[in-house]
């Protein structure tokens, strides 16, 4: 089945930067999106920011200006640019790829375990 790996998380000063990275492993699997969701202690997890192959890229409004999400040219693996950190980005990041297997007609979304970030000073 799809498996969904991210990395990158880590401990940065506010104002500082961190890349995230997600790596899908399929052979037969089409990725039609990869996007990420956080969710902070207390709070309900929330999208972050999304690539949709057929829809473009979809980001949360407190965001916007400050991370970018990307694909490779395989379309398999997706990054999180996060720039001018806050304390309240503080979360741990979850990615996702929404795949199809057209070959068995399968569609469906696979998780990764998530990376934890945090702004401190």
């Amino acid at each position: 089945q799809v498996q969904v790996v991210e990395s990158g998380g880590g401990l940065v000063q506010p104002g500082g930067s961190l890349r995230l990275s997600c790596a899908v492993s399929r052979s037969r699997f089409t990725i039609n999106a990869m996007g990420w969701y956080r969710q902070a202690p207390g709070k309900q997890r929330e999208l972050v920011a999304e690539n949709i192959n057929a829809g473009g890229t979809n980001y949360a409004n407190n965001v916007k200006g400050r991370f970018t999400i990307s694909r490779d040219s395989a379309r398999n693996t997706a990054y999180l640019q996060m720039n001018s950190l806050k304390p309240e980005d503080t979360a741990v990041y979850f990615c996702y790829a929404a795949y199809s297997d057209y070959v068995a007609s399968v569609e469906g979304r696979s998780w990764g375990q998530g990376t934890q970030v945090t702004v401190s000073s």
